[in-house]
C-alpha cells in the first residue's frame, strides 16, 4: 500500500488536468466516457475515493444520484462546495468499507483507488455486496512510473467474481489527461453477475464405414475449416439426446436416415480447438447401406462427399475429426484432444499429436495384456504381421533386436524371434497354440482382406469351404503364414433357424473344417 497525505495534497489536486476537469475539452471527454459506462436510466452511484468532487459532478450532471466518499477531510470539504445543489451526499470515510449501511447501489465508480488497497481481493469481494443484482464496477487504473496495477493483474482480481468485464484502454486519449500519455491506463467495467457454472456445446458425429472405407465431408461456405475433410456432425439442439441428434445430423447432411438399433457408439473426445472454448464430441459408427446411398444434402456448407480407406486417411482434414478417427481405428473409447493456441484447426501431417487416450473404467484383472508368438524369423513375420494387424486397425507400439510389437486399446501381440528360441517348426495341432482370432467388420472387409493377404505371405486355408469353413453359421477366413502360423478373421454370424442352440464355432469348426 502507498501513503499518501491526501489532505495536504487537497490544496493542489485539482491543478492536474485529470482531477480538476477544469480544461473544457479534458471535462467533456470524461463526460462522454461516462456516459458510457454509466446506465442510460437514473441510476444510484457511490463515487469512491471521490478526491474534490469532479467525476462525481459529472455523474450528478447526467442525471443520476450520487453519494460520494474520500477518507481525507480537506477532500470532502472541497467535494461538498463543489456538488452543492446537485442533490449528491459526500461521506467522509474508507473507500474499503464505506459508510453506507445497508444501502445498495447500481453503479460503484473507483478511479485510480484499487491499486492503493491492501487487500484489493477482500475489498473488491465487499464492493460486489454493494452492488444490487446486475449492477456494475466501473474501474478507472493504471500504472504510473512502475507503480500500480495493470488491466491483466485487475482483471485476475474481478474473475472470481464475475466473467462479464468490458476494457476499455485510455492512455491513447489525450483529451483525457490533458497531454500525450505512453503509460498503461485503462477502465474495466464489471458486471455484478457471479461466473456461470461451465457448460460445454456438445457435438455428435457418424463414421458411416463401407467395408474398409468410411464417408467424408468437404466443408464448404461455413465459415470454419473450409476447404477440410469432416465426418457428417453437428450439435446436439436443446431436448435432445446425443443419439437423437446425430440420427437427426445425419438425415440433414447426407439425407440417410438411420434407426436407433443401427447405432454403436464409438467414441467420446473432449476437445479444444486453438483459442476456442473446450466441447465434447460423441462419435457413432454405423454401417453403409446400398439401398440407402449417402448424398450431399447441404450443397451450401458441403462441396463433396467422398469415400476413404479408414487406414489410409487423407491429410486435409479437420484436426479434431481426424484425432476422433484415428482414435477409432486403434480401439480407443475416450479421448483428450487440446489443441495449444498456435496449433491450426487442419490436421498437420508432421505437427504434434494432441489426443491423449483415457484409459477405460472397470477391473483389469482377467482382461488381455498381450500375446507373444515367438517365431524362427522375425523379418519375415514383421512383414507378415505388420501388414495384418495395421489392417485391423493395430498400430507399432515396441520394437528391440529381437522382435516387434503392434497395440490396439491396451492390450498388444508381440511377435519375437528369440535368442533361446528351440528348433522346430511350428505347428499349430499339436498341444498349445492353434490359432488367433480377430473380430472384422462385416463381409466386404473380409473379401478385401482376403484378397490382399497372398501379397504379404498369407494363404487361404480351406478355400473349398470359404467362407464358411467354421460352419454354416459362421462367417469367417482361416489364414496361414509361411512359418506355419493361422490366425481366424471373424466377420460374424449368420442368423440361425428356431431350436436347439448351435455348437459355438470355434468348437466344431476345428473339425468341420479340417474332416
Amino acid at each position: 500500500m502507498t501513503t499518501i497525505d491526501w489532505d495536504s495534497a487537497a490544496g493542489s489536486f485539482d491543478d492536474e488536468p485529470d482531477h480538476g476537469l477544469l480544461d473544457p475539452v479534458v471535462r467533456h471527454a470524461w463526460a462522454q466516457r461516462l456516459e458510457t459506462w454509466l446506465p442510460r436510466e437514473r441510476s444510484e452511484v457511490l463515487d469512491l475515493g471521490c478526491g474534490t468532487g469532479s467525476l462525481a459532478l459529472l455523474v450528478a450532471g447526467q442525471g443520476h444520484r450520487v453519494t460520494a466518499v474520500d477518507r481525507s477531510p480537506r477532500m470532502v470539504e472541497q467535494a461538498r462546495a463543489k456538488l452543492a445543489g446537485t442533490g449528491t451526499e459526500v461521506l467522509i470515510g474508507d473507500a474499503a468499507a464505506p459508510p453506507v449501511g445497508k444501502q445498495r447501489f447500481d453503479v460503484i465508480l473507483a478511479r485510480h483507488v484499487v491499486w492503493l488497497l491492501p487487500d484489493p481481493a477482500a475489498v473488491l469481494r465487499h464492493w460486489f455486496g454493494l452492488l444490487r443484482p446486475g449492477g456494475r464496477l466501473v474501474l478507472v487504473e493504471g500504472v504510473w512510473n512502475g507503480v500500480g496495477l495493470s488491466a491483466r493483474q485487475l482483471s485476475a482480481l474481478l474473475a472470481p467474481f464475475t466473467e462479464r468485464v468490458h476494457h476499455e484502454p485510455l492512455s491513447g486519449d489525450r483529451d483525457l489527461w490533458g497531454k500525450d500519455v505512453d503509460d498503461e491506463r485503462y477502465a474495466l467495467v464489471a458486471r455484478a453477475e457471479p461466473p456461470r457454472r461451465h457448460t460445454e456445446v456438445v457435438d455428435v458425429h457418424l463414421i458411416l464405414r463401407r467395408g474398409p472405407d468410411v464417408l467424408l465431408a468437404r466443408r464448404a461456405g461455413t465459415g470454419y475449416a473450409d476447404g477440410l475433410l469432416h465426418a457428417p456432425s453437428g450439435h446436439v439442439e436443446d431436448g435432445e439426446d446425443v443419439r437423437e441428434a446425430v440420427i437427426r445430423e445425419t438425415a440433414e447432411e447426407i439425407g440417410v436416415a438411420l434407426e436407433p438399433g443401427e447405432l454403436r457408439t464409438a467414441l467420446v473426445m473432449q476437445h479444444r480447438g486453438p483459442g476456442g472454448n473446450p466441447r465434447t464430441g460423441w462419435f457413432f459408427e454405423a454401417a453403409y447401406d446400398p439401398e440407402r446411398p449417402p448424398y450431399n444434402r447441404e450443397p451450401d456448407k458441403c462441396s463433396e462427399l467422398a469415400w476413404f480407406p479408414l487406414d489410409a486417411l487423407p491429410d486435409d482434414m479437420v484436426a479434431y475429426c481426424r484425432a476422433g478417427l484415428d482414435g477409432y481405428r486403434t480401439g480407443e473409447h475416450f479421448l483428450i484432444h487440446w489443441h495449444e493456441d498456435g496449433d491450426t484447426v487442419a490436421f498437420e501431417p508432421r505437427g504434434t499429436r494432441r489426443a491423449v487416450p483415457l484409459p477405460a473404467g472397470g477391473a483389469r484383472t482377467g482382461r488381455l495384456h498381450h500375446i507373444e508368438l515367438w517365431v524362427p524369423d522375425l523379418a519375415a513375420a514383421a512383414s507378415g504381421w505388420g501388414w495384418l494387424l495395421g489392417e485391423l486397425g493395430h498400430v507399432p507400439y515396441q520394437q528391440w533386436a529381437h522382435g516387434r510389437s503392434w497395440r490396439r486399446g491396451d492390450s498388444y501381440v508381440v511377435i519375437e524371434q528369440s535368442p533361446d528360441l528351440v528348433p522346430g517348426a511350428h505347428e499349430r495341432r499339436r498341444p498349445g497354440l492353434n490359432h488367433l482370432a480377430f473380430h472384422v467388420e462385416d463381409r466386404a472387409r473380409l473379401d478385401a482382406l482376403v484378397a490382399r493377404a497372398p501379397e504379404h505371405g498369407w494363404r487361404l486355408l480351406f478355400g473349398d469351404r470359404h467362407p464358411r469353413a467354421g460352419g454354416d453359421g459362421h462367417v469367417a477366413a482361416y489364414l496361414e503364414d509361411a512359418a506355419g502360423y493361422e490366425v481366424e478373421l471373424v466377420a460374424g454370424a449368420a442368423p440361425t433357424r428356431p431350436g436347439p442352440p448351435a455348437p459355438a464355432p470355434h468348437t466344431d469348426g476345428w473339425a468341420r473344417r479340417r474332416d
